[in-house]
């Protein structure tokens, strides 16, 4: 059997997705009648496919709508970094699908989480936060469903440090977010509240319950066994593994 072209990726989601979930609004209790479902997965891709010069993808946008994908080893790379969009995709409390290698890698989220998160969660923050000031200067009021967001963000990452604990569902908060959204709050007391979130998060850094840093081996042990795994399973990609059409040994043409 000949192994599927490399640039067909769609094949990748659709074939080897070990984990999807739904993220967005949905996942952190703010939907409303009008949110769209924002799909997040990760695929593995066969361990033969790296052995051609054309690698597979790092990630996969589609082929759903707002639907979006990654390759095991950049999205544990990213999580290892403290993402916060893919510490976020491993805690959805909306799971769509997994298989064996997928909730290893659930298994794994505390090995992710470090006090790293601080300064991850914080930069993303900051960088939305003046988004949110311009918008303020231009306009006379920021984009009201980001400055919701923000607080629910900064309100996650201070929980976090605090706790060592990342929950994505803000639960009891929604109502007074949901009033944020709405523009029913009036900016300088969202802004306090961004500000107070923000020393907040600080001060729990401190004395955060987090390692220093996140655990890399047994996350690289993970990976190094899942390839393994891969590499030994017979499957569309054999004529790549073997290196040779049937009936010819290595190298030979």
């Amino acid at each position: 059997m000949r192994s599927e072209p490399p640039g067909n990726h769609e094949t990748l989601v659709r074939d080897h997705t070990i984990y999807s979930c739904v993220m967005g609004s949905r996942a952190f209790g703010l939907a409303t009648e009008d949110s769209d479902t924002d799909r997040r997965g990760v695929f593995l891709a066969p361990t033969a496919l790296y052995w051609r010069f054309e690698k597979p993808p790092t990630h996969v946008e589609g082929p759903g709508e707002e639907q979006f994908s990654w390759e095991l080893e950049r999205f544990c790379e990213l999580a290892l970094r403290a993402n916060p969009n893919i510490l976020e995709c491993l805690h959805s409390p909306l799971v769509e699908s997994v298989n064996d290698t997928g909730r290893e890698l659930l298994s794994l989220r505390e090995a992710f989480l470090s006090r790293r998160a601080y300064e991850t969660f914080t930069r993303y923050a900051y960088g939305q936060r003046r988004k949110l000031d311009a918008d303020v200067r231009t306009h006379g009021a920021p984009r009201w469903k980001h400055a919701m967001h923000l607080l629910r963000l900064l309100t996650s990452a201070r929980d976090l440090l605090r706790t060592g604990v990342l929950t994505i569902d803000v639960g009891e908060r929604r109502e007074p977010l949901l009033a944020v959204k709405r523009g029913e709050v009036p900016w300088p007391e969202v802004e306090a509240r961004m500000n107070l979130l923000a020393r907040e998060g600080e001060e729990a850094t401190r004395h955060s319950p987090l390692p220093e840093e996140p655990d890399r081996r047994r996350v690289e042990d993970f990976l190094i066994r899942t390839r393994r795994t891969s590499a030994l399973q017979p499957g569309p990609y054999d004529e790549v593994v073997q290196g040779v059409v049937p009936g010819r040994g290595a190298g030979k043409r």
